[in-house]
């Protein structure tokens, strides 16, 4: 009974996602205008080309945000049951602000952090 449950359930997944496209396709409105066509940024006008090219600077830094915010979020569940864990738990954050302190270092040498 297992394996035709996941069978099924795949299936209905599937045929969820294809009617909801099925049907946005179908009702959705198709009229193109060169006003609809036009690039919208935060409601002001687009003076130029839309295709210039941004500073991979700026992407690396947000990249690198992302990376250690998201990764200090994993501290809080760590601190909730380090009590209950022991020396095993505390060996553990220990390697993870390992890991995290090499790619700080990492990243501060290749001078990722500076905003130019």
């Amino acid at each position: 009974m297992g394996n035709e449950a996941i069978i099924l359930f795949i299936i209905l997944g599937l045929l969820m996602v294809g009617g909801a496209f099925i049907v946005s396709y179908l009702i959705s409105p198709k009229q193109a205008s060169p006003l609809k066509d036009e690039t919208y940024e935060c409601g002001i006008q687009t003076i130029g080309s839309s295709w210039i090219q941004f500073k991979v600077g700026y992407y690396l830094f947000a990249i690198l945000f992302l990376i250690f915010d998201v990764e200090t979020i994993f501290i809080v569940p760590w601190a909730v049951v380090m009590k209950k864990i022991g020396l095993v738990a505390f060996i553990e954050i220990l390697i993870f602000f390992l890991i995290l302190g090499l790619g700080l270092i990492y990243a501060w040498k290749k001078r990722a952090l500076q905003w130019e």
